[in-house]
């Protein structure tokens, strides 16, 4: 039978293993679940020792209870004593951090009741990982028993394993390629790890997980540290002394220390000889007890958000402040989230900048009224708003001093679930080049005036009218919007939008935070919440790990791991590891442009192939190790249906350069069926800091492998090879704004094959089905205008693929297209920026 033994089955174990089994070793622990059906039913409850009381999951299939012993044990039996809802499909696994699982017995055939299962296993983490149910309940276990013994190493006690042996380590410099800083942790004393000759060296290793540090161990070749610091530090940037010495002796120093950490380093001050510092072994003993205190949910909302009420002094002034301050900060590091409680304010022009939300705090728009208005104007560009970037407005009711708002804006920031008493102008003042735009859920009872605005895509919402427009002006699920007349004027209007889920949001019910997460809806028109907050359900604030300035990857990584939702506070948040999303319709929530910025070439975030997950206003910016992706929605080969509850992308950006040197090869990674990703502004910085060919490399903007995905409000730029390119079938996408990469040195850089140029989309070989209205791709070659491009958009000749309203255009002239798709279409030419447009494909 191995491992996977029949479910209650008795095995005669040896002696040793049957000791193991006799003690009780997981009551009282910490203990963690994927959900709890309500308040009553807690993890906790499992593991109480009372037979009256329960844990009860959320009625979905994928879900787990975790018990943390406090150490490493040798585990002998797993008693589940099931409640009615058992686990017809499920495992149990061990770990020793809570991270990497073994699974150490599976069944298909739970039979629910008393299960008595004999293993022999180690770990100081195991959890029942439940895969199909055996009711249309959840999960519930009256108790969730492990039974084993602690060997040498016990709660509370110094282990004598060595907890840094084969741990990456690194260091402030080595001497030479013979003496890496992973020869002081390889266990071999004849190897070792030797620094340049200065004061001023370290050497980290990095243990995994955050653990309970008891001894330190240095084995010091004849060069050895004089003056030095023993350190923790949870993240490997903000460390904790936990030792030091002037009167270092060399040989081998035993140190006993208590503090806790993932990463330790030896920090030199002073050396012993002429030499640097060598190390024949760093070892690190850990007691190994309960060292991660449960995260907390709930909370204040952090140093950023300013919330008011209509009672609060100097509003005007505060708001001003905070946009002289944000006005032109366009790389800057400083986030704000301006957030107004119900009620009506007077005599107000909130004026956003940069890195800016502004929001209402009521379940409906109209809940939060300003006789006045919320502004975005070009005066700090000259009148230029092409790069009025990363803001937002949400969920208030305005009435406009003049009748009529401007929210002149171009990529990444969006007006949702708005209500305007009176005109909106898309366009700054003097009207200036624009290049926008989103709005979604909103009613405008007056005109959207277009004016200088390139392009603009309004979803499911309700207008007074419609003026003019550029070269691409698509509509779906709008009321009030213009007729189809592509190109002629540039409208392409679709009746309904096919799914649509509007973006969760904050909401204050009575003293007490939630956050409202909408339905989906199919076939949508007009706004969501015509008659009351519309579908949906509403979260407590408790049931969110509010993520703050200073929080670490591992800490969201718990919270996730517990349960918890994430509320992402505005701030910068740098991630040593990937954030990993994986438990069914968790809410993803960022606050003010909450950036999350990867470290050593990791992947930000990525989603596990699980239903309903929800990510909305996040920016991701790459750092300077390239990440493979910066986020990444399901693993590779995910096959999962989705299409009753899909995962949704909303107001989520990427940008690679800009803020300072960065690389990804590729930005967003769509893996899961069905997901549905609604505005997202994918960006290759064509200025700013760290921009250039080589300086801020990156290849795709978006690849999707998942079938059935729909992007709505889709803008990609700048991208080295295909700014999208999707292999999914029955994608779809409504509205797309592309910029080749402008920087691009000569024409031999972006031959693809015979090809001349990559694509701004491309649809692969294989695809059968496709769908895109209201798509455009412009040129602007600026290093060579000579570049000629064979065609914007690339997909097989198949008749189930199919194209409305494209164009391609030459900015100025700075190279051309010579098509619009494959060879269909005029080229563009001479410098007038005049759109070469194709109505239809096939």
């Amino acid at each position: 039978m191995g491992l996977a033994l029949l479910s209650g089955a008795v095995l005669a174990l040896p002696s040793t293993a049957a000791q193991a089994a006799d003690t009780l070793i997981s009551q009282g622990k910490a203990v963690t679940a994927s959900s709890t059906e309500n308040a009553g039913t807690t993890a906790a409850l499992a593991v109480d020792g009372n037979t009256g009381t329960r844990w009860s999951s959320a009625p979905a299939d994928q879900q787990w209870l975790q018990v943390d012993l406090g150490a490493t044990a040798t585990i002998g039996k797993v008693v589940l004593n099931w409640e009615a809802a058992y686990g017809k499909a499920y495992q149990i696994q061990t770990s020793a951090d809570g991270t990497t699982w073994t699974t150490v017995y599976s069944t298909t055939t739970g039979t629910g009741g008393t299960e008595t299962l004999n293993l022999s296993a180690t770990g100081r983490y195991v959890r029942m990982n439940g895969i199909t149910r055996g009711t249309g309940y959840g999960y519930s276990l009256w108790e969730f028993q492990v039974f084993g013994s602690f060997g040498t190493t016990t709660p509370g006690t110094c282990g004598t394993a060595d907890a840094a042996q084969g741990r990456p380590a690194t260091a402030s410099s080595t001497e030479n390629a013979g003496t890496a800083p992973a020869l002081a942790v390889d266990g071999n004393t004849g190897t070792r790890w030797s620094s340049a000759p200065g004061d001023r060296q370290w050497l980290q290793v990095d243990l995994g997980s955050t653990r309970q540090i008891c001894q330190v161990v240095l084995d010091w070749e004849t060069a050895y540290g004089k003056s030095y610091q023993i350190q923790t530090s949870d993240n490997g940037t903000a460390w904790t002394t936990v030792y030091s010495t002037t009167t270092g002796t060399g040989g081998t120093e035993t140190l006993n220390v208590s503090g806790s950490g993932r990463y330790l380093r030896m920090n030199g001050t002073a050396r012993g000889t002429a030499w640097g510092y060598s190390l024949w072994e760093l070892g690190v003993h850990t007691a190994d007890g309960p060292t991660v205190p449960p995260v907390q949910g709930g909370g204040d909302l952090g140093p950023n958000v300013l919330v008011f009420d209509p009672s609060t002094p100097g509003i005007q002034a505060r708001v001003d402040q905070v946009f002289a301050r944000q006005e032109s900060n366009q790389f800057g590091n400083e986030r704000y989230a301006l957030l107004f409680k119900p009620g009506t304010y007077n005599d107000i022009n909130a004026q956003i900048g940069f890195y800016t939300s502004i929001a209402g705090l009521g379940l409906s728009p109209d809940d939060t009224t300003f006789n006045g208005d919320v502004t975005v104007d070009a005066g700090w560009m000259g009148g230029n708003a092409t790069q009025n970037f990363w803001r937002s407005a949400e969920n208030l009711h305005l009435k406009p001093v003049s009748g009529t708002d401007r929210w002149a804006v171009s990529q990444a920031a969006p007006f949702r679930r708005m209500h305007v008493e009176g005109g909106l102008d898309l366009a700054p003042n003097g009207y200036g080049w624009a290049s926008g735009g989103y709005i979604a859920d909103s009613r405008i009872d007056g005109t959207v005036g277009n004016y200088s605005q390139q392009q603009w895509y309004t979803r499911d919402s309700a207008i007074g009218g419609f003026t003019n427009g550029v070269w691409n002006q698509t509509f779906s699920g709008v009321q009030g919007a213009p007729a189809q007349g592509f190109p002629n004027p540039p409208y392409t209007t679709l009746a309904t939008t096919p799914v649509s889920r509007e973006k969760p949001f904050l909401y204050l019910d009575g003293n007490g935070y939630r956050v409202f997460v909408p339905s989906k809806r199919t076939d949508a028109a007009g706004v969501s919440w015509a008659n009351g907050p519309g579908a949906g359900s509403s979260l407590p604030l408790d049931r969110f790990y509010l993520v703050k300035p200073g929080a670490t990857a591992a800490t969201i990584n718990q919270a996730l791991s517990q349960g918890l939702n994430l509320l992402f506070t505005p701030g910068v948040y740098h991630v040593d590891r990937t954030i990993e999303v994986t438990r069914p319709g968790t809410v993803v929530l960022g606050l003010g442009l909450a950036t999350v910025v990867p470290d050593n070439g990791v992947v930000a975030m990525r989603t596990a192939d699980v239903d309903g997950i929800r990510l909305a206003g996040l920016l991701f910016d790459a750092g300077p190790v390239n990440s493979p992706a910066l986020l990444q929605i399901g693993p590779d080969g995910a096959g999962a249906d989705h299409a009753a509850d899909p995962t949704t992308v909303q107001d989520v950006f990427a940008r690679i350069g800009g803020a300072g040197p960065g690389s990804a090869t590729t930005a967003l990674v769509v893996n899961s069926n069905s997901t549905v990703v609604d505005h997202t502004w994918l960006w290759r910085a064509d200025h700013g800091a760290g921009v250039g060919w080589t300086a801020n490399p990156s290849d795709f903007g978006m690849v999707v492998h998942g079938d059935d995905v729909l992007a709505t409000g889709l803008f990609v730029e700048h991208f080295r090879k295909y700014d999208v390119e999707w292999a999914g079938e029955r994608g779809r996408t409504i509205f797309y704004q592309n910029e080749i990469a402008y920087d691009a040195p000569d024409q031999a850089a972006v031959q693809n094959g015979a090809t001349r140029g990559y694509a701004a989309y491309k649809v692969d070989d294989g695809v059968d089905v496709h769908e895109a209205w209201g798509l455009g791709s412009y040129c602007y070659f600026n290093v060579d205008p000579t570049i000629r491009m064979d065609h914007g958009f690339e997909a097989p000749a198949k008749p189930a693929v199919r194209f409305h309203d494209i164009l391609v255009n030459s900015l100025g002239g700075n190279g051309q297209f010579d098509h619009v798709i494959n060879n269909v279409g005029a080229a563009t030419s001479g410098t007038s920026t005049t759109p070469s447009n194709v109505v239809s494909y096939p």
